[in-house]
């Protein structure tokens, strides 16, 4: 219908209002289609590397723990050849692991503590809602001054 309007428009040399809103509804809704099948395509690369990331790093976080229980072991015999006995090795060591957890849920703590939730963002959005809905015609101005 819109191709009709548009062959006929170009025939009698000018185009009609609604020819061309028509031709306008129909070039906006192919540009929204077209933008919506680019950001389904970009989704789909970010979930692929988002994927991949967390499989490689799940892999990293698998092989780091392995490492920290064998430098657990090598520390737990290194203490044991300096003459401190096996099972109060393994407690020293064990000990210093719950400390440095410890430490690590402490820093944690105070950094999400200082996390705002957005506080700047949500005033500004709020100063910015209250701009809208101010009266801006004449009759505003007036009744501000006055």
């Amino acid at each position: 219908m819109a191709d009709t309007a548009a062959t006929r428009s170009q025939a009698d040399g000018e185009a009609s209002l609604g020819d061309l809103i028509s031709l306008a509804v129909r070039d906006a809704s192919r540009l929204v289609r077209c933008e919506l099948d680019l950001a389904k395509l970009e989704l789909r690369e970010d979930a692929r590397r988002l994927g991949l990331a967390s499989l490689l790093l799940g892999m990293a976080a698998f092989a780091g723990c392995l490492v920290l229980v064998l430098l657990s072991f090598a520390l737990v015999y290194g203490l044991n050849t300096l003459g401190i006995w096996l099972w109060a090795s393994f407690l020293i060591v064990a000990g210093t692991c719950v400390l440095l957890a410890g430490l690590a849920i402490l820093v944690v703590y105070l950094k999400v503590r200082r996390v705002s939730g957005l506080r700047k963002t949500r005033q500004t959005v709020q100063e910015d809602l209250a701009l809208l809905r101010r009266d801006d015609g004449p009759a505003g101005l007036t009744a501000g001054t006055g």
